[in-house]
């Protein structure tokens, strides 16, 4: 049982806190009615810690204003609290990130911190929450907080462990009345998933100070999570209508702008939409701010960031429920390795794998159940199959169309701008300009002696190839990485997606990381570990 919580304690709960997030992330998936029933808060909460913890992990100097080595309370939970806000999905993903940053302040200039400086934490963790939300609603994470906060301070002890039970089960005992608060859940059946999830990381960090002793606690917290006890089930007044009903779209991304602006844009958004959030890191010169919204069109918002400054990450997302007769729409993705399959399954994609048949990538396309089927074959020798696919399909009543991506990154740009509120065959046009906007490279291993544009290669010798071409030769994958990005850099680009193969070792991902930012500092990095084959690195550069 810890007395104190360190630096140490802090690491270890946001991995735990991440570990229990996937092992409830469809519970939580499944309870989300609120503010839309697009049923993706665990996911979302999932990607959001994932981000904190590799911000934990990370030896970017760009990561926070905080020393990489700093071994302070408030300095890591200031990293985490920034990868959780760069990172963030979903109105509940932004929140948390918020109540994170919260108690990072708290504990800004703590080496350790007991009971009451949790509390405190606690309290200022709510009021960040509560501030980060254009239009507050009781009986969403908001409450289950406020409620943690109000638990852990009632105590009045400095007994961690103690204030940290007590604050897991006042957020418990909250979202069990989150029902009550508001009637969409209880017309559902079920409590609010934001709170949930936050009760989760809650648990998780009485895990980490309780060790071993948990189990009793985690327990009792559950019992009235997922469905809301027989008491909530009485009869309601008639309500009007959930205020985001009519909102068509999620619109999210990242803002570098001064306050001002901000303040400004802020009153822009409230007026366009609701669900409005907006918070920022307070670090950099512009600060960084995140933007969450929920509007009825997409262009008067993206325009609204804008003039307020320089945004990115732009995610747009339908928020409105099939309608009957409309088209269902899929995605059909041909990749390998584990971590590709995850990301294109992330992004509602189904996963073929490498080199299929005609009849194999015909199984998925119907498997999918889907009216109208995107065909996404990543690969040269792939595409005349797909497009096999494709005519098989139409002759069974499927419009498919193969939008013709030669590599892995090419499809994430493309379901990047996947939206299922357009005409089919305009998103397909979106969809393929996305991928066309890519520029694609790879580092391979040469199967044999060859003639190369680049000048001879033998077997062995690593290849780095632009849009099919080999324009690197050399026999260390650091540099021929290096070379590969430079030259792709070197034609102009923004946005840089790097995925590693199952045989790059794990210091790749921290020197490509490092290189480019030293060497191109205004470009902005996603790195993913791919696992496939062949391909020690896939590079995509928009």
């Amino acid at each position: 049982m810890l007395e104190t919580l360190d630096a140490a304690a802090v690491h270890r709960w946001c991995g735990g806190g991440l570990e229990a997030l996937r092992a409830h992330q469809r519970e939580i998936d499944d309870l989300n009615v609120y503010p839309v029933p697009d049923g993706d808060t665990g996911t979302n909460l999932v990607l959001t810690l994932t981000a904190a913890l590799a911000a934990l992990e990370s030896d970017d100097p760009h990561a926070t204003t905080e020393p990489v080595t700093g071994s302070t309370v408030g300095g890591l939970m200031r990293r985490m609290a920034r990868g959780a806000l760069l990172g963030a999905r979903g109105n509940s993903g932004v929140i948390v990130s918020q109540i994170l940053r919260g108690m990072a302040d708290t504990f800004a200039t703590a080496v350790s911190v007991r009971g009451g400086e949790l509390a405190r934490a606690l309290r200022t963790a709510t009021d960040a929450a509560y501030a980060a939300v254009a239009r507050p609603v009781e009986g969403t994470v908001l409450s289950v907080v406020a409620a943690a906060a109000e638990g852990a301070g009632r105590i009045r002890s400095d007994n961690l462990v103690m204030v940290a039970r007590a604050a897991a089960r006042a957020a418990a005992d909250a979202l069990a009345r989150t029902p009550q608060q508001l009637p969409v859940l209880a017309r559902a059946g079920v409590v609010d998933a934001g709170g949930r999830g936050l009760c989760v990381l809650l648990d998780a960090l009485v895990a980490v100070i309780d060790e071993g002793n948990q189990d009793h606690e985690e327990h009792q917290n559950h019992q009235n999570l997922r469905r809301t006890p027989e008491a909530h089930h009485h009869p309601l007044e008639p309500e009007p209508a959930d205020n985001c009903s009519g909102m068509g779209y999620e619109v999210q991304f990242l803002l570098d702008a001064a306050p001002a602006t901000v303040e400004r844009l802020r009153h822009t958004l409230d007026a366009l939409g609701d669900s409005l959030v907006i918070v920022g890191t307070g670090d950099g010169d512009p600060p960084t701010w995140n933007v969450h919204v929920h509007v009825t069109e997409i262009g008067p918002a993206i325009e609204a960031g804008i003039s307020a400054g320089k945004p990115y990450r732009i995610r747009v997302t339908p928020l409105a429920e099939r309608r009957p007769g409309a088209d269902l729409r899929a995605a059909v993705v041909v990749a390998s390795g584990d971590g590709l399959t995850a990301l294109f399954e992330a992004e509602g994609a189904t996963v073929v794998d490498r080199n299929p048949s005609t009849a194999e990538l015909l199984a998925a396309v119907h498997a999918t159940g889907a009216d109208c089927v995107v065909l996404l074959p990543n690969d040269m020798n792939t595409h005349a199959v797909a497009s096999s696919a494709a005519r098989e399909a139409a002759a069974a009543g499927v419009n498919v169309s193969v939008v013709p991506t030669r590599s892995p990154v090419q499809a994430l740009a493309a379901l990047a701008v996947r939206d299922t509120q357009r005409p089919f065959a305009d998103d397909v046009i979106a969809m393929a300009e996305a991928a066309g906007a890519c520029r694609y490279g790879e580092v391979c291993t040469a199967q044999r002696d060859a003639l190369t544009v680049a000048g001879p290669c033998r077997a062995g010798d690593l290849l780095g190839l632009v849009d099919g071409e080999v324009h690197v030769i050399g026999s260390d994958l650091t540099d021929v990485s290096h070379r590969l990005l430079d030259r792709m850099l070197g034609g102009g680009g923004e946005l840089v997606t790097l995925v590693l193969g199952a045989g790059a070792s794990p210091d790749l991902e921290t020197d490509l990381r490092r290189h480019v930012h030293r060497t191109w500092p205004f470009i902005e990095l996603q790195c993913y570990a791919g696992g496939q084959p062949r391909y020690h690195l896939l590079a995509g550069v928009e």
